[in-house]
This record gives structure tokens, sequence and C-alpha cells, in this order.
């Protein structure tokens, strides 16, 4: 298919019982940045591991350039270039040593990869650090040099599971820079994460993915604006013996009033989608009041890939933390 870079077709994959993906379908354009985006197992590392031939799918398809991963392996690892969530780099080898060993398994000439590992260590930040013992830099600064490994011989695919993982505030604004200068040079980016701030930053679309399937796919800003509607969220004192029965009759309450469209349960917070905020939020604290509802924060705001998530899911990330894939 023209401009189409990744294609995968109703892909499954089980390990035992555990289905770690569910017949999902979806597609990337060339010269894009598609986020899959769901909590730790949902299924997005199992997905990546098929893409780059670590793993087979016992059903489905997946191309990487109009090339099925299954039949031509070896053409699909010459498309690509991988970043996965653990550190790689070697604590006792320097960044250049590290650059000068990725280029002999790429078959670089001397030449060309010297070249690359200027251009490389200038792009990520690494310049006056080449000769340092990886042991000595920081946890971005091995992130970065793990980006530059995978991006030395210029792939047109790159898939990053987890890149800001572990990393700080300002690693991971750095890590994001450098995604979107790849997008800029023209490569298309598959980038996993449980990080909401990150997909809605880097990512052009999203698949929402949870339980081995996908929730939902789309731009972050339409799956934002499908919603139609403002959020209350509601929290309850967690120190009150009888908040879940608080909350269920809170829930039941404002469920039949006019201009609420729908709710969902968060720990001890009620999620509330109405249509208008300044309109509710007065009924809403009425019917708190008279049901004695310990209230201990009551906050509004428009839909966030937060609300999108539990809108498509029925739980948040926080509900999903289980081992899986």
């Amino acid at each position: 298919m023209p401009n189409v870079m990744v294609w995968v077709d109703r892909l499954e994959k089980s390990y035992g019982s555990i289905i770690a993906l569910d017949s999902i379908s979806f597609s990337v354009a060339a010269g894009r940045i598609f986020g899959l985006l769901g909590p730790n197992g949902a299924g997005k590392t199992t997905a990546i591991k098929i893409l780059t031939t670590l793993a087979r799918p016992d059903a489905g398809t997946a191309e990487i350039a109009g090339i099925d991963v299954l039949r031509d392996p070896v053409k699909v690892r010459g498309l690509i270039g991988y970043v996965p969530q653990e550190l790689t780099v070697d604590p006792y080898l320097t960044a250049r040593e590290h650059l000068r060993y990725y280029g002999d398994l790429y078959h670089l000439s001397a030449t060309l990869r010297e070249a690359r590992m200027r251009e490389l260590l200038s792009l990520v930040g690494l310049i006056g650090h080449e000769d340092r013992r990886v042991r000595t830099f920081s946890g971005g600064m091995k992130k970065k040099l793990d980006l530059a490994c995978g991006l030395l011989h210029r792939p047109p695919l790159i898939l990053l599971d987890e890149p800001s993982l572990g990393l700080d505030v300002r690693g991971r604004h750095d890590v994001w820079s450098y995604i979107l200068h790849l997008k800029d040079q023209g490569a298309t980016v598959l980038l996993c994460t449980n990080y909401m701030d990150e997909a809605e930053r880097l990512c052009d679309e999203v698949a929402i993915i949870d339980r081995g399937r996908i929730a939902a796919i789309g731009t972050p800003a339409a799956l934002k604006s499908e919603l139609k509607r403002d959020v209350i969220s509601v929290e309850l004192s967690a120190s009150n013996d009888h908040h879940g029965e608080k909350l269920a009759a809170l829930e039941q309450a404002v469920s039949k009033l006019g201009m609420v469209r729908a709710i969902a349960k968060d720990g001890t917070q009620l999620k509330i989608y109405v249509e208008s905020n300044e309109m509710a939020l007065p009924q809403i604290l009425q019917s708190a009041a008279a049901l004695t509802v310990p209230i201990q924060a009551i906050t509004y705001s428009r839909p966030s890939l937060d609300e999108v998530f539990l809108h498509h899911t029925g739980h948040s990330f926080a509900e999903r933390n289980e081992p899986r894939g």
C-alpha cells in the first residue's frame, strides 16, 4: 500500500492461557509518529517484538514497507531501528566504541560510519562525551546513546518501546525533542508509551490498546473531541469507612440530572461527563450535600486522553498493572 510504512491486520499472539494480542489491526503512514498507548501489560511490547521479527504471531499479518515480517525477516531488519525499554549500552565501553560496534554490525564503511557517528553524537547532545565510559553517564545520556546506536544506519522506520521510561523531566523532554527531530528528517516512528502527556506531545495518531485489544484509534485531538463533554471529577475522602456506598449513592443521584451524559468510577473518584460544567457543578454539589457525601476535592476540565482511555475501556491506567506483554 502506497505511503503506508506499517500494516498490521488481525494480529494474534498468546502465551499459554494469556492472550497478549487479540486480533489487533492498525496502519502507520510514512513520515508520521504513531503511538501505541496503553498501561503496562496491554500488549504493546508484544506487538513491537513481532514487528521487529523477535516473535512470531499466532495469526494475522504484519508488514513493514510492504514486506511481510515472517516471509522476509532479514529485509525487514534492514528497514528498522529498534530501541527497547531496557538500556542495552555496556557500562565499560565508551560512546564512540558503542557506535563503532554498531556500525560494524550494519556493515557501514569506515568513512560512512565515522560521518554518521559525528552526526548522531551532535544530534543527541553527546559531543564532548564520546570517549567517556558509559558507567559515568546519567540515565538520560544512556538513553540518548541507545537511540543513537539504533539509528546509525538511518532506518526509515524507528520503533521505540517506552523511550522516556525512568528519565527525569529534563531527560524526557530532551528525548521528546529528538523524536520530533527524527520526524522532521522524514523518519516514521512507532512509539509505545504509557505516558498520556508523551502521546499528546508527540503523536500524530494514537491507538489505545488494553488487554490485547485496540479500543480506539485517531488523532489525540479527534479522540478527545469525540467525547463532546466536560469532565467533573469528584473525589471522596478515602478515610471514610463508607466511601464506597456514598460514591454509589452519589452516582445514582447525579445520573438523573439532565445534563449528565456519562459517569465512570476511578477508585475513590467519580468522573462525571456533562454538557456544561458551569450548569452541572452546582447541581452535583447540591446532590452531594443532600446525601452527606464527604467530598475531599472537586475539579472540572476538558477531556484528556485519560478520559478517552477511561471512556473506551471502562477503567483507568492505574487498575491495569499486572504483567502481560
